[in-house]
Formats: structure tokens, sequence, C-alpha cells
């Protein structure tokens, strides 16, 4: 039996079970209530209250305008929705850079105020002692290498990232070094999917990937995007299993026809 079907709860350990067995790890982003009531019924792992709820549910260009308040707003509303999922909450930027006291407070009110499980931060060695603070409160910290998005404007482009050996060994070391600091699990963004299955065979934390290929040990993708309800969005690593903005658009289209003609509501639908 597999222990994804036999877990009532997913934890840290759960997943790290996981890796051993070489069963692959299901992450997808989750921002309201009603979505991770979905997400978890149908049996993802992890669901990531991504920052990039900056972009998808509030519509700016990047994930820094994003406040932790808000971020606080969308945990607590995944929380409510579930039952068996782990939920990691990412420390929206200028939360936790270069301040290793202000990173623990703000995963201290992320866990109090909003109940999830465990919080994500994205970077290698500049943010260990952040990581090492955090820990030390008993929060459990996902790291984020390669593309991160909340560099933006220091990458300048979200290109693939560690295509030249010099950042490929960098993140390697990263990668390790957040493991030796006590992070339980590593998301990497966007880079070679060589590099990916190197970095994954070389810690012993599940190593979880978006745009890094299939030699790692689980995927995660922005739900909005693998639903095709954002339509502008088409990278190479994304597969689009539904189109939902065709289909929504339909139906609104519909109701709006159908309230113009006065068939809407008809006679059974009336008190």
């Amino acid at each position: 039996m597999s222990i994804h079907k036999e877990v009532k709860k997913v934890t840290t350990h759960v997943l790290q079970e996981m890796k051993l067995k070489g069963e692959k790890i299901a992450m997808l982003t989750g921002y309201d209530f009603t979505m991770a009531k979905i997400l978890d019924q149908a049996g993802v792992d992890i669901i990531l209250v991504g920052d990039s709820a900056s972009n998808v549910m509030a519509g700016h260009e990047t994930t820094l305008p994003i406040t932790l308040d808000q971020m606080i707003y969308h945990a607590s509303s995944v929380i409510r929705g579930i039952n068996r999922a782990l939920v990691v909450v990412d420390l929206p930027f200028g939360s936790y850079q270069g301040d290793s006291k202000q990173a623990l407070t703000s995963s201290i009110r992320i866990m109090k105020e909003s109940g999830g499980h465990a919080v994500k931060l994205e970077g290698g060695a500049e943010v260990v002692e952040s990581v090492r603070r955090i820990l030390s409160a008993g929060i459990p910290v996902m790291g984020h290498l390669g593309l991160t998005p909340q560099s933006i404007y220091k990458f300048g482009t979200y290109t693939v990232r560690a295509k030249e050996d010099e950042e490929a060994e960098q993140l390697i070391s990263d990668a390790k070094l957040l493991e030796a600091t006590g992070c339980f699990a590593l998301v990497v963004e966007k880079i070679p999917a060589a590099l990916a299955k190197k970095v994954a065979e070389s810690i012993n934390i599940p190593v979880i990937g978006i745009g890094a290929g299939n030699g790692v040990d689980g995927q995660v993708l922005v739900s909005h995007d693998m639903l095709g309800i954002n339509n502008e969005f088409n990278p190479r690593f994304l597969r689009k299993y539904h189109n939902l903005y065709e289909e929504m658009l339909g139906a609104f289209n519909m109701y709006i026809k159908d309230v113009r003609s006065g068939d809407f509501p008809n006679d059974k639908e009336q008190y």
C-alpha cells in the first residue's frame, strides 16, 4: 500500500517517507477556502499558499507587493478548507530578508494567525540565519532555489537559472546547506532537469520541482495555470489539464443572455 493512500494527515515526516520509498509528492497552490476543499478532497499532498496570490488573485505584475497580512488572510482561508493536506505558506518579500528576528516574527504570525503548518522562503546561504531562527521556534521551513521570483529585479528576467557551471555548483551547495540547517523540503524552480535530478540525489530531503524536469521527488504548479483559468501564461513546463477560461466565459455568457431574455429565473426557480 502506498504511503499517500494510507495517511490521514500529511506531515513533514510523511513527505520524508515518500521520498525514501520513491513515491512522488503532488503539490498545488491554493489561496481560498473553496479551492482548498477541492484540492484536499482530490488528495493533493501539499497545498502551497503561494505569494503567487499577488499575481493570480490581486493582478500584480510581480510577487513583491503582497503583504504578510494578506498572506495570513489567504492561508487562514485555506486552512478552514482542509483535513489531510500539509499547508505551506510563503513568507512574502520584505518579511524575512536580511533580518532573522523579523523572519521569526513573520513566521510566528503566520503560524498563530492562520494555522498553517510550515513556511517557505527563497534563497540559499544568505537566508540561513533566518531559517535557523525560524526552526528554533519549532516552525518547519521549506526552502526555494533556482528562479526565485522575489528577486526578479535582481535577475531582470524569468528565464531558466543555473545553466552556467558556477551557478549550478552554488545551487547544489545551497541545497546541501539548507538541508544541513534543517529545512524539511526544497522547491527548485526553472533549472535544467539534469541539475535538478543531481540536487534530488545529493540531499536526503524531498526536492519538489517546477520547470525542473522529472528527476525530482515531486512537482508543484499554480492551480489557476494548470486549470487553464489564467489563459495568458504558457511556459514550456506548464501542462494545462483543462481550459476553464473558455468554460467559465461560456457559462457567464449564457447567464447574461438568459437574464436579458427573461428566461432566468423560470417558474421552477422562484418561490
